[in-house]
């Protein structure tokens, strides 16, 4: 787990020149999760991908985030939560490696209104094994779920661990991801409840059929580069200037874990052990059961 909060400080504290050094060090440690960029990463693009505060941000706004980050005792709690679910994890499936891990926590960008309002104040990566970067703003919501999102990200970077699911990004479906968010959710449900569920992701969205159906009819479609409008809905695609499909934030998520949660009502296994269980496996056993079949693409 970095130590962030004293990387950020100093990224507040610094003049506009020393900005781009100072986001260089609090980044440095995650240089191997950019392995594929030839000669290493931009710094202040990778930061402002990941959604982290901007040097345009209100100072006095990210002082208080900032405090209330420290308050909440976040970084131990993240870290406590990813000791014991490396453990459920590794009780679970006892013949899995798992990875040594590097762990960012970041504040995110209070002017970014698609970061505060419609994904509530989170996004995170766990897709490369070995890295976790979770940035988020400190809403009583976010505080709430801190180990929760952990945990999603963890099951994640198990999952595409070099001994897990291989994510080609010229050949993978939106079936696999939408069943590795289901998958991620419900191993955080294991061990917080309700709180493990993605909480930019409505009631509404979660219970609609017309959602799970518009989602089943992506399942095929390949190729990640398509996947945002599917997974994370119509605004993230149109941020990114994508083409919508007609689904609202967070319908892979939704659909997701309805379909999981058939696949682990039939089969009595749990998300921990599923954790490199096949998408086509999950789908061949859950849709049948929700009245669904995957659709041709």
């Amino acid at each position: 787990m970095i130590d962030s909060l004293a990387r950020m400080q100093a990224m507040l504290d610094c003049s506009p020149e020393q900005w781009l050094e100072e986001t260089r060090q609090l980044w440095e440690p995650m240089r191997g999760m950019y392995f594929f960029i030839p000669g290493g990463p931009d710094w202040t693009v990778v930061h402002s991908q990941n959604l982290g505060f901007s040097q345009g941000a209100p100072r006095q706004q990210i002082i208080n985030a900032l405090g209330k980050l420290k308050d909440a005792d976040a970084w131990n709690r993240v870290n406590r939560a990813l000791s014991q679910g490396i453990l459920d994890l590794a009780t679970a499936n006892p013949h899995i490696l798992i990875p040594d891990l590097t762990v960012l926590l970041v504040l995110g960008d209070p002017t970014n209104q698609h970061f505060m309002d419609e994904i509530r104040g989170l996004s995170a990566f766990g897709g490369i094994s070995g890295y976790i970067v979770i940035t988020v703003w400190p809403t009583d919501e976010v505080l709430g779920r801190l180990e929760a999102i952990a945990l999603h990200e963890l099951h994640h970077n198990v999952r595409y661990s070099p001994h897990g699911v291989v994510w080609d990004p010229q050949t993978v479906t939106v079936a696999e991801h939408v069943i590795a968010e289901g998958l991620a959710d419900l191993f955080a449900v294991q061990s917080y409840g309700q709180r493990g569920y993605t909480h930019f992701v409505t009631d509404q969205t979660r219970s609609s059929n017309d959602v799970l159906r518009r989602v089943t009819e992506g399942l095929d479609v390949t190729g990640m580069q398509d996947f945002v409008a599917w997974v994370l809905g119509d605004a993230t695609a149109r941020l990114y200037g994508l083409q919508p499909v007609g689904l609202p934030t967070g319908a892979g998520y939704a659909a997701g874990t309805r379909i999981v949660q058939a696949y682990l009502d039939a089969t009595c296994r749990t998300a921990a052990e599923c954790v490199i269980t096949p998408a086509s496996e999950v789908l061949d056993i859950a849709l049948p059961r929700l009245g669904l079949t995957k659709h041709e693409c």
